[in-house]
């Protein structure tokens, strides 16, 4: 697998330190239940992150109207080919999940436009086994196309999951928590042991459900540089906001902004809700714009 998680080793070797630091899901009840999180995909397009040898492949295409399955070990790859050529739904696209270009994949196609007609795709859902060294970076790159997603469900380590769900106030709350809340409905659904996995891991993982619900649009902030802001403001985890957000903003402004918005200038970003950070975010904003 490439970009991915938990697999199963090779049944000949089954200890063989797999490349790329692959944990392969092993159980085939338990690969049931991460797909069942789904819901009923006959009708939907199912993009899998990281299938590995196909245990959980293997279940959704016999459920799935399509199938897109991308893997970055070109050896795992070659083998899901041959497992599932006959499959018509099912497509295995060996590459890196983070170069996938969504919008060739799932965008209109040229010439089936008709004028008139708007035609807009079908939400994908997205399930995977992430690793766990670059789960932020691939969940922020399907959150940069999320108009083509509907859910996502991934496993993750547990404590990358608890800081994916952490709500503010609490230590685990940070940018991975606010950007993920930004775009999705945050549900942490069930933990797996090291046991489920060939070569266990050294950690519990977690499955979460992310429900693609956009709050830019709700909050005010759509079309501008709210990640930007929201990067920021969790730059030094230990710095209030105000010495975070003024390397970029002046004295005067900050302190108009932050009165406006009603949040103390002791404050952290974690203990900042996505509205209190937004409020923020807009009176610097629009204070810039009249000036």
């Amino acid at each position: 697998m490439g970009v991915n998680v938990p697999k199963v080793a090779s049944a000949r070797r089954p200890q063989t330190k797999p490349k790329m630091g692959q944990h392969f899901l092993a159980s085939e009840d338990l690969a049931a239940r991460v797909v069942d999180t789904l819901g009923d995909v006959s009708q939907s397009t199912v993009l899998e992150i990281g299938p590995g040898r196909g245990i959980m492949t293997s279940l959704l295409a016999k459920r799935a109207r399509r199938l897109i399955a991308v893997e970055l070990d070109r050896v795992l790859a070659a083998q899901l080919r041959l497992k599932f050529g006959m499959s018509r739904n099912v497509e295995i696209i060996e590459g890196d999940v983070l170069a996938i270009d969504f919008d060739s994949l799932f965008g209109p196609k040229p010439g089936l436009s008709q004028p008139g007609i708007d035609l807009k795709p079908q939400p994908v859902k997205v399930v995977g086994n992430l690793p766990y060294y670059i789960t932020s970076d691939i969940l922020l790159r399907l959150f940069e196309f999320s108009k083509y997603f509907d859910s996502i469900v991934i496993m993750v380590q547990r404590e990358v999951a608890d800081r994916i769900a952490a709500e503010p106030g609490g230590r685990d709350y940070g940018m991975l928590s606010a950007t993920a809340q930004l775009y999705a409905r945050v549900e942490n659904l069930f933990t797996l042991p090291p046991g489920a996995f060939v070569p266990p891991p050294k950690v519990h993982s977690s499955v979460l459900r992310l429900t693609i619900d956009p709050q830019q649009e709700k909050l005010g902030v759509a079309g501008d540089g709210f990640i930007d802001f929201l990067r920021l403001s969790f730059g030094q985890k230990r710095k209030t906001l105000w010495n975070n957000l003024k390397t970029k903003y002046e004295g005067a402004e900050l302190k108009r902004a932050l009165a406006e918005a009603k949040v103390k200038a002791t404050a952290r970003a974690e203990t900042l809700s996505l509205e209190e950070s937004a409020a923020v975010y807009r009176a610097l904003r629009d204070g810039r714009t009249e000036s």
